[in-house]
């Protein structure tokens, strides 16, 4: 097999799999493993919705009224602290996010999907 990808299409012309060759096997296996920000066990569906997930509308409700009491020097101690949690989650869930568009990132531009 001189191409490192070929494609195993059904009878309508579909690409139903994926066949590669072993040094291209052997590199993508390798990377996964090498890389620690490529994010392995995913499906290609499964990345590109990590990579759009957004924090829940209640919470993101919640952090908004937070942010806007905060910049009124409004909040208690416990809200000063459920602010802080609630931040820490965006940043978190923007690191997976990142992550998740790095790994699709990496797999577009090796097999040109």
């Amino acid at each position: 097999m001189s191409e490192s990808v070929q494609y195993v299409t059904n009878q309508q012309g579909e690409r139903v799999g994926v066949l590669l060759n072993l040094e291209t096997y052997h590199h993508l296996t390798n990377t996964s493993t090498s890389d620690a920000e490529i994010l392995t066990g995913l499906s290609q569906d499964e990345l590109q919705a990590l990579a759009e997930s957004l924090l829940s509308p209640k919470a993101q409700v919640q952090l908004d009224d937070l942010l806007t009491q905060n910049a009124q020097n409004q909040l208690s101690a416990d809200e000063i602290a459920t602010l802080d949690r609630l931040l820490e989650q965006v940043d978190q869930l923007n690191i997976l996010k990142t992550r998740a568009r790095y790994t699709l990132n990496k797999f577009h531009l090796r097999f040109k999907l």
